[in-house]
C-alpha cells in the first residue's frame, strides 16, 4: 500500500466523517468542506502549490474554529504533499505536528491515522523501520479498541509489508494471518484483499516453500491481469518469476519475467506521465517560493530604511541612558564587590569543612571495606583450607575436579575482595611501595601455579621465559608486583580458549644507579581488543564483549594494573588486533639484593621436602583463634606435617595455657574477643621472651602491619594462604636447635 493511496483515503474519510462531527456552525462546516474538496482536486491534478495553500488555510481555519480535525488535516495534508515531492524532512515534520495535534485532542481516530501515516513515512528507511513498526502497532491498537476493522486491515498490510522488506518473515506471517482473519469476517476492499494474498506469496517465497508461493502468486496474478491492475501485476510477476526460478521451472519463470517486463513498460509510461506532472508542480512551487522570497526581501529592505532613520534619532538617547547606567553600574560594582568578598570567605570556610567531612567519610569508607574484607576472608579461609585438604586426600581422588572448582571459586572471590579493597585504597592514595627482599623466580612461578585450574579449564598453554641476566634476588614490593602480573595473566587466561599465553621478562639495560630495567610482557593469541576499545579497557568496570566467552570478570583488573604502575612511575602498553590476540607490556627498574644471605630457607623447599624436615621433630604449636572452623583447618594442616597442636579460643585462654604448658610456637589471630592478639602477645612475651609468635590473621595488613610487628609478634601469615607459604614462615621462625634446616 503506497503512501499516496493512504493519504487520499485519509483525506476522504476525514472529509466525509470527521469535520462535521464537531459542534461547528453550518457556514463553518461548508467553508471547511469547500477547502478540502478543492485541495483534493488539486492533489489529483498534481497542483501541489494549491494543495500547500489549502493545507495552510485549513490550519488557520482549524485554529480559528477551534477544530482539531481541520488543524490535523491541514498538517497531515502538508506532510503528504512534501513526501510526494521527496522532501521527506519537511514531510516528516508536518506529519509529526499532525500527530501532536491528534494527541492533544485525544481523538482516537486522528491518532490512529497520524501514526499510520508516520509509519508509512518511516517504513522504507532501514535506520527507522523499527520506529515505523511501533507507529503501525499503535494505530492497530487504537483501531481495534474502536472496532475499526477496515483501518486495522489496511494497517496490517503496511506492517506485514515492512516486516517482509526487512527480512522479518515470521513476524510478517503472524500479521498476515490476523489480516486474513479480518478479511474472512469483515467487508474489505478487493484490492486490499489481493495485496494480502500477494504478501502471503512473498512469505512462502522467503520461507523457500516454493509450491504454495507459486499457487498464491498465480492466483493474484490472474486477478491483476483480469482487472488491469498494473502496480499489483508488476509486484506479483516479479516474485512469481523468482519462485519459478527457485523451483527450477525455467519455462514458467521466463514467461513470468516476460509478463513482468510488459507491466514494467506499462508502469514506466504511467510513471513518466506522473513524474512530468510532479516536475511541473515542483517548478511552479519553486517559482512561487522565489517570488515570495523576492517580496520578503523588498519588504525587508523598506523596513531597513525606516529602521535606519529611527536609529540615528534614538542613538543619542541610548548613549545617554548607557552613560547613566554605567555610572550606576560602577556604584553597584563596588558595593557588590564587597558583598562577594564576604560571600567568598564564607564559601572558603564551607569548602574547608566539606573537605574535612569528605576526608572523614573516606576514612570511614576505608575502615568499612577493611572490616568487610576481614569478615569475608575469614570464611574464605575455611573454604580454601578445607578444599585444599580434601583435594590432597587420596580417598577423595574421584572428587578432585570438583574440589579444584570449589577452591578456584573461593580463590576468585578472594581476588575480587582484594581488588575492590586495593582500588579503594589507591583512590584514597593510601598505597605506598614497600622494600622487602624476595626471589623473582619463586614469585613468578607461584603466580603461574595459581593459574593451573583456569589454564586447564580453557585448554590454554602458558610459556614462561625469564632472562638469565636479571638478578634473582631482589628488593622491592613483591605483593604489588604480584598483583600487576596476576591481573594481566588472569586477563589473558579468562578470555582465551585453546590457545597460548606467553609471559616474558627481558632485561633492557642496567641504569647508572645500578637498577635493572626490565620489560614484562604478557601476550596471548586470543580474540584481541578492537582499536576503539583499547583506551576504555583501563577504565573501572570496563569490559569487552566476547560472544564466544561466558566469563567476563569484574572490569577492575586493568584499572588496578594501570594505577599500580603509576606508583612505579611506569605505564602499561597495549598492542592488539581483533582475532590476533593482545600484548600487554610495561617496564620496571628492579633493585638487586646485594645481601647474599636470603631469608632462612624461605624459597628453597617444596611441600614434600618440608614434610621431611618436620617428620623427625616433636614440635608443639598453640593455635589461638576464636573461629572453630579456622582452628580445625590450621590443626589439620599441622597434623599432616607431623606437628602437634593445642587450641585456644581467645587471648586470655592462650595466656593461661602458655603458663601451664611449653609450646615451641604460637599462631595468634588478631581480632578476638576479650583480649586481642596483639595485647595477648605482649602479655605472653612478658612471661616467655623467647617463644616465637606468628600472627595468623585476615586483617588488612597495609593498615595493621606496623602495629602487629611492634607488639612483639615475630611474623605475619595472611589468611587465606598457600600451604607452602604457611610452612616456610613457621620454618623460618623456629629456633635453629628445634629443627635440622639442612635436612
Amino acid at each position: 500500500m503506497t503512501l499516496r493511496i493512504t493519504i487520499i483515503i485519509c483525506l476522504l474519510l476525514l472529509l466525509s466523517n470527521r469535520v462535521t462531527s464537531q459542534e461547528l456552525l453550518e457556514h463553518q462546516i461548508d467553508s471547511l468542506q469547500s477547502i478540502i474538496s478543492r485541495s483534493n482536486e488539486a492533489y489529483e491534478t498534481y497542483n501541489y502549490k494549491d494543495v500547500i495553500k489549502y493545507g495552510a488555510t485549513l490550519i488557520k481555519k482549524g485554529k480559528e474554529y477551534k477544530s482539531a480535525y481541520a488543524t490535523f488535516l491541514g498538517y497531515d495534508m502538508l506532510g503528504g504533499v512534501y513526501a510526494e515531492l521527496d522532501d521527506t524532512l519537511r514531510g516528516r515534520i508536518y506529519s509529526e505536528k499532525a500527530l501532536e495535534i491528534a494527541r492533544i485532542s485525544k481523538s482516537d481516530s486522528l491518532i490512529a491515522w497520524g501514526t499510520l501515516n508516520l509509519g508509512i513515512l518511516f517504513s522504507d528507511i532501514p535506520q527507522t523501520y523499527q520506529k515505523a513498526i511501533r507507529f503501525f502497532e499503535e494505530s492497530i491498537t487504537i483501531n481495534e479498541q474502536n472496532n475499526e476493522l477496515g483501518q486495522v486491515y489496511l494497517t496490517y498490510i503496511n506492517l506485514a509489508w515492512t516486516h517482509l522488506d526487512h527480512a522479518e518473515v515470521d513476524k510478517a506471517y503472524i500479521v498476515l494471518k490476523k489480516a486474513r482473519s479480518i478479511g474472512n469476517t469483515t467487508k474489505v476492499a478487493s484490492l486490499d484483499r489481493r495485496y494480502v494474498e500477494l504478501l502471503f506469496g512473498r512469505y512462502y517465497l522467503a520461507k523457500q516453500e516454493y509450491t504454495p508461493a507459486i499457487i498464491q502468486l498465480e492466483s493474484v496474478a490472474k486477478e491483476a491481469d483480469r482487472d488491469s491492475l498494473t502496480d499489483l501485476a508488476l509486484e506479483t510477476y516479479e516474485h512469481l518469476a523468482i519462485g519459478y526460478h527457485k523451483a527450477k521451472d525455467y519455462k514458467n519463470a521466463f514467461e513470468s519475467l516476460n509478463k513482468y517486463n510488459h507491466y514494467k513498460q506499462k508502469a514506466f509510461t504511467e510513471e513518466k506521465i506522473e513524474e512530468t506532472e510532479k516536475a511541473k508542480a515542483k517548478f511552479n512551487l519553486n517559482q512561487t517560493q522565489k517570488d515570495l522570497n523576492a517580496a520578503l526581501k523588498e519588504k525587508q529592505y523598506s523596513q531597513e530604511l525606516v529602521s535606519k532613520s529611527k536609529f540615528f534619532t534614538t542613538i543619542l538617547i541610548v548613549a545617554t541612558i548607557i552613560l547613566l547606567f554605567a555610572l550606576l553600574g560602577f556604584y553597584l560594582f563596588f558595593n557588590t564587590r564587597k558583598k562577594y568578598i564576604r560571600q567568598l570567605k564564607t564559601k572558603n570556610q564551607e569548602l574547608v569543612l566539606a573537605k574535612e567531612k569528605a576526608e572523614k567519610l573516606s576514612k570511614i569508607k576505608t575502615r568499612f571495606l577493611s572490616t568487610v574484607s576481614h569478615e569475608l576472608r575469614t570464611p574464605l579461609y575455611g573454604v580454601i583450607g578445607i578444599s585444599t585438604l580434601l583435594k590432597e586426600d587420596e580417598k577423595l581422588k574421584a572428587y578432585e575436579e570438583d574440589l579444584k572448582s570449589l577452591k578456584f571459586s573461593a580463590d576468585y572471590l578472594l581476588a575480587l575482595v582484594n581488588d575492590v579493597l586495593l582500588l579503594s585504597k589507591m583512590d584514597a592514595e593510601a598505597i605506598k611501595l614497600s622494600q622487602n627482599p624476595f626471589k623473582l623466580d619463586f614469585l613468578i612461578q607461584n603466580i603461574v601455579r595459581s593459574f593451573e585450574f583456569i589454564l586447564q579449564k580453557n585448554n590454554n598453554k602458558l610459556h614462561l621465559k625469564i632472562d638469565k641476566n636479571i638478578p634473582n634476588a631482589l628488593i622491592g614490593d613483591p605483593i604489588r608486583l604480584s598483583q600487576i602480573v596476576i591481573n594481566l595473566i588472569g586477563n589473558a587466561a579468562k578470555f582465551n580458549q585453546d590457545g597460548n599465553i606467553w609471559v616474558a621478562l627481558d632485561l633492557l639495560k642496567v641504569t647508572n644507579k645500578g637498577l635493572y630495567q626490565t620489560r614484562f610482557t604478557i601476550k596471548d593469541d586470543g580474540p584481541g581488543i578492537p582499536l576503539d576499545k583499547q583506551k576504555t579497557v583501563f577504565e573501572e568496570f570496563s569490559q569487552i564483549e566476547h560472544t564466544n566467552h561466558d566469563y567476563k570478570g569484574t572490569g577492575l583488573g586493568l584499572t588496578i594494573v594501570k594505577k599500580l604502575l603509576k606508583l612505579y612511575k611506569s605505564k602499561i602498553q597495549l598492542e592488539s588486533n581483533p582475532g590476533e590476540g593482545s600484548e600487554f607490556s610495561f617496564s620496571l627498574n628492579l633493585k638487586k639484593n646485594t645481601d647474599e644471605v636470603v631469608e632462612k630457607n624461605q624459597y628453597s623447599a617444596t611441600k614434600s621436602s618440608l614434610a621431611d624436615r618436620f617428620s623427625n621433630t616433636d614440635l608443639h604449636i598453640l593455635i589461638v583463634d576464636d573461629n572453630r572452623i579456622n582452628q580445625k583447618i590450621t590443626q589439620k594442616i599441622l597434623k599432616r606435617y607431623h606437628i602437634r597442636s593445642s587450641l585456644a579460643d581467645d587471648g586470655q585462654q592462650a595466656i593461661e595455657m602458655n603458663r601451664s604448658q611449653k609450646f615451641d610456637m604460637i599462631l595468634m589471630d588478631i581480632n578476638m574477643p576479650k583480649i586481642n592478639g596483639m595485647e595477648a602477645a605482649k602479655m605472653i612475651l612478658k612471661i616467655d621472651k623467647t617463644i616465637p609468635i606468628i600472627a595468623l590473621t585476615a586483617v588488612e595488613l597495609d593498615e595493621m602491619r606496623n602495629d602487629i610487628l611492634n607488639s612483639g609478634i615475630s611474623d605475619i601469615i595472611h589468611k587465606p594462604y598457600e600451604v607452602s607459604e604457611f610452612l616456610h614462615i613457621i620454618l623460618k621462625n623456629l629456633p635453629s636447635e628445634r629443627i635440622d634446616l639442612q635436612k
